[in-house]
């Protein structure tokens, strides 16, 4: 007995030998030459498609005079303290997904480059370019120029992994060259907990994951991708944490977009907000146990409202896979796709049952087009448009906002204060009911102007002399 558990992770090593797409055969380690091996086939097989990135970001800075807040001083210092641009230098890990080289990383590595090069282990050199990329998820994906025949890793269905699972992490840390950690699948459906936003779904693994790790590829013993490490919670900084990879599924979903031709990643709308059923709630609903999602906001023109679905209404499953929370709901929506269907189980009352929704992006219904004001208006490059579903999702508006909103403040509103996501409630005590109102109220307008606001739900009045 002691002699299998000790063994137990060589048994797995082993079946990683087999060719690809052949079944794994598990067995006793047979020689001290196979004990010896350990975890080196399965490097040896996956760590060529693993690539190391390096990328160059130009951002600018401002650069800070003691008297650039002094109106006096301040035409002085104009150009002084204009931005800069300054050339930052950006290190991460990237994995190899096709033979013509796409290559899988994180947009924090490569999102905002300028100059990308993807150096193999093979030490070739390839410029690249991103293809697709979204801030929100973490994940960009590049293509090589001028690469082909290269060694890659397959997908695995990430919602077949489980806790306990042996997994090792390939990546570059600190930039000293390839270097393989290994540990275990730690946790499922961390939700947020790496970087507080909505849209963090991970995988968690206790196989140390470094700066410079980001990116790289976190494979099971078979040697399939299960994951893109991005990050680690730690209290000190260093590796003495948990890591947190995204899953294969959604990266296999931006793989199909990019080749779609996808300028920008497409998530399907919910346009609905909800909560986790904890034991209080759980117990108002009548429910025996905590679980699920309870919907508490629902837009009328959400795919959820279409297919039947109310507030107050529990989500349990989509396409099989338990829910919990928003950022699951999120993630879930992100893998099924757009033009698809999924199957989500609503649980009202006491009965549970499956609802079929569509997939698709936030309509922009009613329609709606921006206004822009000319150089002659009061309020020059400010730019307006009626709020729908598309502008609620661009603008990040709570699902019940309406009226017109500011899209665009330009140089001269900007600069009294408006904000992008503002809605335009009255100018000089007069309501703003449509698009057309803005450039009426503002030619109407004396010298003086007062905008009254909706910001996030917060009431604000601009006053402003022309």
């Amino acid at each position: 007995m002691i002699r299998a558990v000790l063994f137990a992770p060589l048994v797995f090593a082993l079946s990683l030998v087999q060719p690809q797409g052949a079944l794994a055969e598990t067995r006793v380690p047979q020689s001290q030459t196979e004990i010896s091996l350990g975890f080196a086939p399965l490097v040896k097989q996956a760590a060529p498609a693993v690539v190391n990135i390096y990328a160059k970001i130009v951002t600018q800075t401002q650069q800070r005079s003691p008297f650039m807040n002094d109106p006096f001083f301040d035409e002085f210092f104009r150009g002084l303290t204009a931005p800069r641009p300054r050339v930052e230098n950006s290190l991460g890990s990237g994995v190899i997904l096709s033979e013509d080289g796409m290559v899988v990383s994180n947009h924090v590595v490569v999102g905002m480059a300028t100059d990308i090069r993807v150096v193999p282990t093979d030490r070739r050199e390839y410029a690249a370019r991103v293809v697709l990329a979204d801030q929100a998820s973490d994940l960009a994906i590049l293509q090589l120029e001028g690469a082909s025949a290269l060694p890659y890793l397959s997908l695995r269905d990430s919602d077949q992994v489980e806790v306990g699972e042996l997994a090792l992490a390939i990546g570059n840390p600190f930039g000293v060259g390839q270097t393989v950690s290994g540990g275990v699948v730690s946790g499922l459906a961390r939700s947020g907990t790496a970087t507080g936003e909505g849209f963090g779904y991970y995988i968690q693994t206790d196989a140390p994951i470094n700066p410079g790790n980001s990116g790289g590829a976190l494979i099971d013993v078979n040697g399939a991708l299960i994951g893109i490490n991005t990050r680690i919670l730690s209290r000190s900084g260093g590796s003495n944490g948990i890591g947190f990879a995204i899953p294969a599924n959604l990266v296999r979903e931006f793989v199909h977009q990019a080749k779609t031709g996808s300028e920008g990643f497409q998530r399907p709308w919910a346009g609905m907000t909800g909560q986790p059923v904890d034991a209080d709630l759980a117990a108002s609903l009548g429910m025996d146990i905590p679980e699920g999602m309870v919907i508490s906001e629902l837009h009328p023109k959400s795919p959820f409202a279409k297919a039947g679905f109310e507030v107050g209404d529990v989500i349990t499953e989509v396409d099989g896979e338990v829910v919990n929370s928003p950022s699951e709901m999120v993630f879930r929506m992100s893998v099924a796709g757009l033009g698809d269907t999924s199957e989500v189980v609503r649980l009202r009352g006491d009965v549970s049952e499956p609802l079929l929704v569509e997939m698709f992006v936030a309509p922009n219904d009613p329609p709606a087009r921006s206004l822009v004001l000319n150089e002659n208006s009061a309020l020059p490059g400010l730019t307006v448009g009626l709020i729908n579903p598309v502008a609620i999702v661009r603008l990040q508006l709570p699902l019940s906002a309406t009226g017109i909103a500011v899209l665009d403040p330009g140089p001269f509103a900007g600069r009294a204060g408006v904000k992008a996501g503002d809605i335009l409630l009255a100018i000089n005590g007069d309501e703003v009911l449509i698009e057309q109102d803005v450039p009426r109220l503002l030619e109407e307008a004396g010298r003086r102007l007062q905008l009254d606001l909706n910001r996030r739900g917060q009431r604000v009045s601009l006053r402003m002399r022309r």
